[in-house]
């Protein structure tokens, strides 16, 4: 092993968990205990911000519908039948057509660092919640440059867009409320990352570029089914 353990805080704990929440919500509808996981979380509501209030509005949803409703209101959202009214993909929001050079830079990066797609898996890499879902494991196992560089090549330029686009679908209800909470997680993200980009030296090795990543990162990811 090259690289020292990283010593993960709180907040990016929190930070994780909350990738990984998007990345179930993204992924497919809700199930019942993720519902009920929303309802019954503990929101401290004495702060005003949009975070808070984001975490609210989601709550209360949580306890108006129920995962079957949602399958409805999801298969609307990113299926559909030909299409979605969502096209969840990096590829499409960073240039306007699927599976395009993104898809391939993005496809070398997770090669590089170790992550490998489950073979029932169909969905492309650059799926939201996907990249949701590797971007919660990076903020517990990889380096501060490689967190940097992975959200600013793969994420950065348009999931507040998406965010925007999914607030104004038809069919989101449910699914608004969850893109209001990324909405304001997503700020707070590109705030976080411009300090580090701020805060981590020219000449990091690695930091301008990716490098392989040490064989404790490796590992299967359910990308999407």
């Amino acid at each position: 092993m090259t690289e020292s353990v990283r010593q993960v805080s709180e907040n990016d704990q929190l930070r994780a968990d909350i990738y990984q929440l998007f990345a179930a919500l993204l992924r497919r509808q809700p199930s019942p205990e993720l519902l009920q996981f929303l309802i019954t979380l503990e929101i401290d509501d004495n702060e005003d911000n949009e975070m808070t209030k984001a975490w609210l509005s989601l709550q209360l949803a949580a306890q108006q519908f129920s995962s079957d409703q949602l399958e409805d209101e999801y298969f609307n959202l990113f299926l559909g039948v030909g299409c979605g009214e969502i096209l969840p993909y990096g590829s499409w929001f960073m240039t306007g057509s699927l599976m395009d050079k993104p898809l391939a830079l993005l496809r070398q990066d997770l090669m590089q660092l170790g992550f490998e797609r489950e073979d029932n898996v169909k969905e492309p890499e650059d799926h939201v919640a996907a990249l949701c879902e590797v971007m919660g494991v990076l903020l517990l196992e990889a380096p501060s440059y490689r967190q940097l560089a992975f959200y600013q090549r793969h994420m950065g330029s348009w999931i507040g867009r998406f965010c925007d686009s999914l607030a104004k679908a038809p069919s989101a209800a449910f699914y608004a409320t969850v893109a209001q909470l990324a909405k304001a997680f997503f700020e707070m993200e590109a705030n976080a990352f411009e300090q580090l980009s701020l805060d981590i030296p020219v000449n990091c090795p690695g930091s301008a570029d990716l490098q392989p990543a040490t064989s404790d990162l490796a590992k299967k990811v359910d990308l999407v089914n």
